[in-house]
């Protein structure tokens, strides 16, 4: 159980604003299904597996928050999870009303942007740290493009998924050195035109090296799972990533 003392002493001197700049080693595991004109016609298919994408890859990563007071913040994330490959096939792929015979030849790529922005009331805050509430978006931008020069087929479409999620975010500083700071944020209901449910967790430890510069090694656990029923998109989507994020952290 945890304690919270009786009285919380507040720090009246904090940095507004903080930027991280890191490096996100990631491993994934996607699946999706674009259905056509039919219902449910369309091939599931494991992009790593049967395209050939790759399934562990380095990425740029940017994060940071705003803080209006001891109690009050905004945090955002944006990274890039694209992606593209050429493989011959193995199966019969039937994407988006075209079909894809086994052997062919096919060119993917896969592009997914994150955006990630959410909102923090702090309801414990104290000189060791804070633990707070959270509630925000989490937009995946998402496009899938298949193509196929020796049989000239082309299929493929995108959607901007804009989740809302909830969850909980907190920092706890051992020392004057060192912090360990985490986050979780859940989607899971029918919300338009997605079905589907989102976890998102995060967990890292933090070393300032001087006042206003850290450095920070953390994980960061993703899954997806959403129906999607959109004109330009009709299909699922089931997709992880797993990795570590090493990053420098600066605040003003």
């Amino acid at each position: 159980m945890l304690n919270v003392p009786s009285a919380i002493a507040q720090s009246s001197e904090f940095n507004h604003f903080g930027v991280s700049l890191g490096a996100f080693v990631t491993e994934r595991n996607s699946k999706v299904q674009l259905n056509g004109s039919i219902p449910d016609s369309g091939t599931p298919v494991d992009l790593e597996s049967d395209l050939g994408l790759d399934s562990s890859s380095s990425v740029f990563r940017l994060d940071g928050h705003y803080r209006f007071n001891e109690k009050h913040r905004l945090d955002f994330s944006v990274f890039d999870l694209s992606r593209s490959s050429s493989k011959q096939i193995q199966i019969e792929i039937d994407w988006d009303d075209v079909v894809y015979p086994i052997d062919t030849v096919l060119s993917t790529n896969f592009d997914l942007k994150i955006y990630k922005l959410a909102y923090t009331w702090s309801f414990m805050q104290g000189e060791k740290g804070y633990l707070g509430v959270t509630g925000g978006l989490y937009v995946a931008d998402i496009g899938t493009r298949l193509a196929a020069e020796s049989i000239g087929e082309r299929s493929g479409n995108g959607l901007t998924a804009i989740l809302p999620v909830v969850g909980v975010r907190g920092q706890y500083d051992f020392t004057d050195k060192w912090s360990l700071r985490g986050s979780t944020e859940f989607f899971a209901l029918e919300y338009g035109d997605y079905d589907g449910s989102l976890f998102d967790i995060y967990g890292g430890v933090h070393y300032r090296i001087r006042d206003g510069i850290a450095v920070g090694l953390g994980f960061n656990t993703v899954r997806l799972s959403v129906g999607v029923s959109k004109p330009r998109f009709n299909g699922d989507l089931n997709w992880r990533y797993t990795g570590g994020l090493l990053s420098m952290s600066f605040d003003f």
